[in-house]
């Protein structure tokens, strides 16, 4: 739980147009920056996607090291926003179709 509030914290530093400040609200960037702290400040890596909607993109990011999730929705405005975070993901293996 202590890193997931860390991690909360710190998405939501002051500069962008999108980010609030308190745990109870949505945490927003446009895309790109919000990839780029998912990836190159976290290490996260984006584990799978799929369309909610011919108009939103949901993608669950993970960090290896530690086990936190991200589930981040990106909408066709550009602008994606973290809708849910946890700890200890679990990958799984793609069932064998034989």
């Amino acid at each position: 739980m202590t890193r997931m509030i860390a991690l909360l914290t710190w998405l939501a530093l002051p500069g962008s147009a999108f980010a609030t400040t308190t745990l109870t609200d949505v945490i927003c960037y446009d895309r790109e920056t919000m990839l780029l702290r998912l990836e190159q400040t976290h290490g996260a890596e984006r584990q799978g996607r799929g369309m909610r909607g011919p108009d939103a993109l949901l993608e669950i990011w993970s960090i290896p090291s530690t086990g936190a999730w991200t589930l981040v929705q990106t909408y066709a405005s550009g602008k994606s926003c973290i809708v849910a975070m946890g700890d200890n993901w679990e990958a799984l293996k793609p069932k064998d179709p034989a």
